[in-house]
């Protein structure tokens, strides 16, 4: 789950102490330990809750900052929808590294283990988000999608600021979350269907969330993305998060990008694995 256009305190903030390697090839480990080792020094003795994303298999952790989980996503307004390439989360169906990537969350993530067939992972003639840029897609591409809700009263729309109102900035949220492997076959399901949104009982919704891949692993966390990699998120998510991927018509969710309420036109990079126990709680579910 990412974040923009928030205005947040500046002691939030942490100077990248990132070193990119040459274009085009991924970092070395040492990269993804220095930014590690940055997010523990910033996080240190400060208070900060439990961060997102997380290896869905750790069911332990030692952050004692405990907040009331969110309600059902029935009870709130469905407020944002965005996608990330490659899994954040480490889990299930999909727990295949991607690798290091650029270190700034594009090329690194998890991907869906199990096999596609030739026919499936057939190249598409026409781009799947921006053409030869970070954040365009193709077959086989493994993508996280979160469905933020909130517990304001807003109308859904771009960005976590969707998700606020004046009457309300410290709303609670949850993020129901689906892992997707981008498919050429038609006969996949539709992300445009996927991500149809209508009122329900007087609450905004995302109406076709699967309900056949497993039930969600459920735990304490954060918003998520590449810019916490060095620093930690302030804000707390209930995240459900569903074991099983399901396949996707790579078509349909061309379709989506060229035209959506959430103003979404590409994939979003991956925030580093969070494994320090300092910042992640224990899993009940």
């Amino acid at each position: 789950m990412f974040i923009s256009r928030l205005a947040l305190p500046a002691a939030v903030f942490l100077a990248s102490t990132t070193i990119l390697s040459a274009a085009g090839q991924p970092v070395g480990d040492d990269v993804i330990a220095a930014q590690r080792a940055a997010l523990a020094a910033e996080t240190a003795g400060k208070g900060y809750g439990p961060q997102s994303p997380r290896d869905l298999n750790t069911l332990g952790g030692d952050n004692q900052r405990a907040f009331n989980a969110a309600p059902a996503a029935s009870e709130m307004n469905l407020c944002n929808i965005h996608f990330h390439k490659g899994a954040e989360h480490s889990g299930g169906q999909f727990t295949t590294y991607r690798g290091n990537g650029d270190g700034k969350g594009y090329d690194s993530g998890f991907a869906y283990d199990g096999d596609l067939t030739e026919a499936e992972l057939a190249p598409v003639d026409y781009p799947v988000g921006p053409t030869g840029k970070k954040g365009a897609l193709e077959p086989g591409d493994t993508i996280e999608v979160h469905y933020v809700h909130t517990t304001a009263q807003i109308t859904p729309g771009p960005t976590l600021g969707a998700c606020l109102s004046e009457a309300i900035i410290n709303p609670q949220l949850r993020v129901e979350t689906q892992v997707y492997v981008l498919v050429n076959d038609k006969a996949a399901k539709d992300f445009v269907n996927l991500t149809e949104i209508g009122e329900v009982d007087g609450y905004h919704q995302a109406l076709n969330i699967p309900s056949d891949t497993g039930a969600p692993i459920t735990y304490d966390g954060s918003t998520t993305g590449p810019s916490y990699n060095e620093k930690a998120s302030p804000i707390q998510v209930s995240w459900s998060v569903r074991p099983e991927v399901t396949k996707v018509y790579i078509g349909s969710v061309a379709e989506w990008m060229k035209a959506n309420i959430f103003d979404e036109r590409k994939a979003h990079g991956v925030r580093n694995l969070v494994k320090n126990p300092d910042l992640i709680s224990d899993i009940d579910s």
